[in-house]
């Protein structure tokens, strides 16, 4: 049976555009974050068509439970240090534009009470 489990980068990535989309607005500050993990994350150029192209094509229904998945997938891979540094980038990405909906606001929380960061 094939391992699809996907590395903590590329589950980072999800984790951020699903993130980015439950609100039904993605914008130009929220693109900028999502371009700064890349940037942390891959120091060198990767091609994620195949992962947006997996991404694109859940419908809201699936988000959560693809979020889930994502959250779990990265939690194996990262250290406490690494999945803090995830969730400062998911707080910082839901409040580029200003306002945090209250899909954002859920969908922060499944990471604070899953992964329970501790406080700096």
């Amino acid at each position: 049976m094939p391992n699809n489990r996907l590395n903590k980068t590329v589950a980072g990535y999800h984790l951020l555009m699903i993130l980015s989309a439950v609100d039904f607005r993605v914008n130009a500050e929220e693109d900028k974050v999502i371009r700064d993990y890349l940037v942390h994350e891959f120091p060198f150029h990767v091609n994620l068509d195949r992962e947006m192209a997996i991404i694109s094509n859940l419908r809201p229904t699936e988000w959560e439970q693809h979020f889930l998945k994502m959250m779990d997938d990265f939690y194996d891979d990262a250290t406490e240090a690494e999945r803090n540094n995830l969730i400062a980038f998911a707080v910082k990405l839901t409040q580029a534009d200003k306002v945090i909906t209250s899909e954002e606001n859920h969908y922060l929380n499944l990471l604070f009470e899953h992964w329970k960061p501790e406080e700096a």
